[in-house]
């Protein structure tokens, strides 16, 4: 098995239970990690016999772009989709970051982790 992960993937989404974030909308961050056999693609050196960073950068910009109240929410859709389109991956992690949320203090930003298994 090996895993691939893709750091700091930057959105600019609608995400948020107020209107205004629906409205205005925020900067955001994602990591996706995934956990797939990488064996055959270290032998052959070729794309196709492993996963493609560029589909799951899609699929990750493809789901921010559709707005939610919670991060949880687009979270759980980033690892649903990257299951049921990609066959070979085992195991997908997603951290979904608000970037200054507004939460009334001097907050970085706001992650939230979750991860689903292929069952």
């Amino acid at each position: 098995m090996g895993i691939i992960k893709l750091k700091n993937i930057r959105t600019f989404s609608y995400h948020g239970c107020m209107i205004e974030e629906g409205k205005i909308g925020s900067d955001y961050t994602v990591d996706l990690k995934i956990k797939t056999n990488l064996q055959q693609s270290a032998q052959t050196d070729h794309l196709l016999d492993t996963v493609d960073y560029v589909h799951l950068n899609k699929i990750v910009t493809e789901e921010m772009a559709i707005r939610s109240h919670l991060l949880e929410h687009v979270a759980k859709r980033i690892n649903i989709r990257v299951l049921a389109e990609i066959a070979t991956v085992e195991k997908t992690t997603v951290w979904v970051s608000k970037i200054n949320p507004p939460i009334g203090g001097d907050v970085e930003s706001v992650t939230i982790k979750m991860t689903e298994i292929r069952k």
